[in-house]
C-alpha cells in the first residue's frame, strides 16, 4: 500500500493546501486525474522562497520540489479516499524559480521525480518537463503540477 511505503519513508501528508487563485486544484476527466500546481507550501507558509540559485540553494530548491509533489499527493488522496487507487504517473511539469544565468531545472526537478519513482515504484515513471521561469506566486522557489492515471 502507498500509504505504508509514505510512513516507511517518514512522510506525513498534510491537509491540502486551498487554491490561491481562481481554479480548482483537482480535475478528473475519464481515467485521468490532473493537479494544479501545487508550491511548497506547510501549515499555509511558503516554505522555500526566491530564485534559485542567488537566494535559494539547489539543495533547498530539491526539498522544495518533494514539498511539492508532497502537496500533489495530498490533492490526490483528498480527491480519491487512496492514494492505492493510482495506477500510474503520467507526466510532471517542474517549474523552477530561476535567475537567467542558471541552467540546472533537471537537478531540482529530478528530485520530485526521484521522490515519485521511491514511492510508487514502476507505476512512478513518468515523462516531465523542467523549466526556469522568472518568478513564481507567492515568490515560490519550485512548482510542480501532475498528471496521473487511476484504476
Amino acid at each position: 500500500m502507498i500509504e505504508e511505503k509514505l510512513e516507511s519513508l517518514g512522510i506525513t501528508l498534510p491537509t491540502p493546501p486551498k487554491p490561491a487563485g481562481s481554479y480548482i486544484p483537482v480535475v478528473r476527466t475519464g481515467n485521468l486525474i490532473f493537479v494544479s500546481g501545487q508550491i511548497p507550501m506547510k501549515d499555509g507558509q511558503v516554505q522555500f522562497k526566491g530564485q534559485v540559485p542567488t537566494s535559494i540553494s539547489v539543495e533547498d530548491a530539491q526539498k522544495a520540489a518533494k514539498l511539492c509533489i508532497t502537496n500533489v499527493l495530498a490533492q490526490l488522496k483528498a480527491e480519491l479516499g487512496t492514494l492505492d487507487k493510482i495506477s500510474k504517473i503520467v507526466r510532471v511539469s517542474g517549474f523552477v524559480n530561476s535567475s537567467p544565468e542558471f541552467y540546472e531545472h533537471p537537478k531540482i526537478i529530478n528530485a520530485a521525480s526521484d521522490l515519485l519513482f521511491e514511492i510508487f515504484g514502476e507505476k512512478g515513471k513518468h515523462t516531465r518537463i523542467a523549466l526556469g521561469v522568472s518568478s513564481l506566486p507567492l515568490n515560490s522557489a519550485v512548482e510542480i503540477d501532475l498528471v496521473a492515471e487511476t484504476i
